[in-house]
């Protein structure tokens, strides 16, 4: 995640990145997909590639790929939604012709893939089926987990949660930065 608390929930915060205060809530954003952050740091230098958008685990039998995507969080209560930056695993295909697009601005597509990150507010959360959407002009695929599949953070996602809920994530989120 790339915030530091300034203050309590949802005054400001001082980015990490570019140091400014910002007043809008953060995104909450996970720098890798759990599989590479679950790898000793031996692991990581051996079979890992970690970029800003794109990861892979070379294991003896098999690549997992990854891409980073958004989810946005409808929050009921306000006009606000809350932001995420996860990643996802894609199959070969889908990841190839992605990292092959990745610079066409007029790419639109969708693939399968399925959710690689945990909020700790649902515990295990990896393998959530999801829909990934590109989006032109070159901007992170939006996600959009499967309706029909029977998981706590699927409810909340289409039925929202409430300003409390949110702000409460972000809290956590900011709390446990290292």
């Amino acid at each position: 995640m790339f915030w530091k608390r300034k203050k309590k929930v949802p005054s400001e915060f001082t980015c990490a990145e570019c140091g400014k205060i910002h007043s809008d809530w953060p995104a909450l954003a996970f720098n890798s997909p759990t599989n590479y952050h679950n790898l000793s740091d031996k692991e990581k230098e051996e079979i890992g590639k970690l970029d800003t958008d794109f990861c892979e685990i070379h294991h003896p039998d098999q690549i997992d790929r990854f891409i980073r995507v958004t989810l946005t969080q409808k929050v009921n209560d306000i006009c606000e939604t809350l932001e995420y930056g996860l990643w996802v695993s894609l199959s070969e295909k889908s990841y190839s012709d992605y990292k092959e697009n990745y610079n066409n601005s007029n790419h639109e597509v969708g693939y399968f893939g399925w959710l690689c990150n945990n909020i700790a507010e649902y515990g295990n959360m990896l393998s959530i089926p999801c829909d990934v959407i590109t989006k032109a002009g070159n901007r992170r695929p939006e996600i959009f987990p499967h309706q029909d599949f029977d998981h706590p953070f699927v409810k909340d996602y289409y039925e929202g949660i409430s300003k409390k809920e949110a702000v409460n994530r972000i809290d956590e989120m900011l709390n446990n930065l290292g």
